[in-house]
């Protein structure tokens, strides 16, 4: 089980960047990165081989293991990157339509490291995460013996200091003066734009002692979009099942997931505690559905999405309410479910500003009885779920 707090994977639901548009971040931080050219065609792969020669070619596509998928490959010569680039556009992986793709001059590598800074949420700050290890197969390597990879808190503030990357990481093997200070750079790309993500792995030693990143995965916190518009056009499509794309278009914030407790909850925050409190209690939740602000009159349609969903067993609805009146959210709720009357068990936790107004709105309309603590209701959603 995993603590409250956890982040459950919303893989392809966020503000990702391909790899790229990543690089060109990482640059503008005064970090070095193979020279290489974005092709969206097979004419301009040849073209961009031309003038790079002997390179990798690599599918621009904002997801993981690429080179497992036939997205990464080596050309020695002109008529294999056509040949190559000629399959690879047009391939799916993980989702992604391939439509673009980067060339890059093949580095010297001499030690492949693993290096990010992310958002965690148990310390709610961010997290510098290093390996002397890296490349394709990290994760694996990590999960098989936790002692290769350095979790450490960051201090919130505008500079990573040095003192603190020594401290941190110092005592390791290859960690000179350069990659120190290629880790203070990539904070202040962390920092700058907003990021939940940035990773670099493989982060290489080349053999003259030189530090060079090979790959770049950026992640940006899509609240923060609106103040960071150099990034808006470089963020790459959301694949959306079509739930998904049917409450985009009704204004509602849905992301599904492979449980079968359905969520419903107000803010983002409750929502994702909800989602974190079924995973605790074993459980396994369908989806992210916030319903707030003047989502709450959109009940109906939120109600719909859920129920469309086979895979759902139990529903939570979880409010708490400050300046948004849980009586009013749970009107909306208790109104659709009376028109849609679904066969499937619900379960409510509702607490704060009109938490006595909802929770007679819940016992005369649906003859159901709330539960006064978030956790109990969870447990019931999770047993009856099975």
């Amino acid at each position: 089980m995993v603590p409250y707090g956890r982040r459950l994977d919303t893989s392809n639901k966020m503000a990702n960047l391909c790899e790229y548009s990543g690089k060109k971040l990482l640059v503008k931080a005064g970090i070095k990165v193979p020279k290489g050219q974005v092709a969206t065609s097979v004419n301009e792969v040849v073209a961009a081989f031309q003038e790079i020669g002997s390179c990798v070619l690599k599918a621009q596509v904002p997801i993981g293991k690429r080179g497992k998928s036939g997205g990464i490959l080596k050309a020695e010569n002109q008529e294999v990157a056509k040949s190559m680039a000629s399959k690879m556009f047009g391939m799916v992986i993980g989702g992604h339509e391939v439509t673009k793709i980067l060339l890059e001059e093949i580095a010297d590598i001499g030690t492949e490291c693993y290096v990010a800074i992310l958002n965690d949420t148990s310390t709610k700050g961010p997290m510098l995460v290093f390996s002397i290890m890296g490349g394709m197969d990290v994760e694996e390597i990590s999960q098989q013996d936790p002692t290769q990879m350095i979790f450490k808190p960051i201090p919130i503030g505008d500079i990573l200091t040095k003192d603190f990357v020594e401290e941190t990481i110092g005592h390791l093997p290859l960690v000179t003066n350069k990659m120190v200070e290629t880790i203070q750079q990539l904070y202040q790309v962390y920092r700058l734009n907003d990021a939940e993500l940035v990773e670099i792995n493989p982060l290489v030693i080349t053999s003259g002692a030189d530090i060079m990143a090979l790959d770049c995965k950026f992640i940006l916190d899509d609240s923060s979009v609106y103040r960071q518009q150099h990034l808006k056009g470089e963020i790459a499509p959301e694949i959306q099942s079509l739930l998904e794309k049917k409450a985009t278009n009704s204004g509602l914030k849905y992301i599904e997931l492979d449980g079968n407790v359905g969520v419903i909850a107000n803010g983002a925050g409750l929502t994702m505690t909800t989602m974190d409190a079924i995973t605790y209690f074993g459980g396994k939740p369908a989806n992210f559905l916030e319903i707030g602000g003047e989502a709450h009159t959109k009940s109906k349609e939120a109600l719909e999405i859920l129920l469309q969903n086979p895979n759902i067993k139990s529903i939570l609805v979880n409010f708490c309410g400050a300046f948004a009146r849980t009586d009013v959210m749970t009107e909306g709720i208790v109104k659709a479910w009376q028109e849609l009357e679904p066969d499937i068990p619900v379960f409510f936790s509702i607490n704060g500003t009109g938490y006595l107004e909802a929770i007679a709105m819940v016992r005369e309309g649906l003859n159901l009885e709330p539960y006064d603590l978030m956790d109990d209701a969870v447990i019931k959603a999770v047993e009856s779920a099975g």
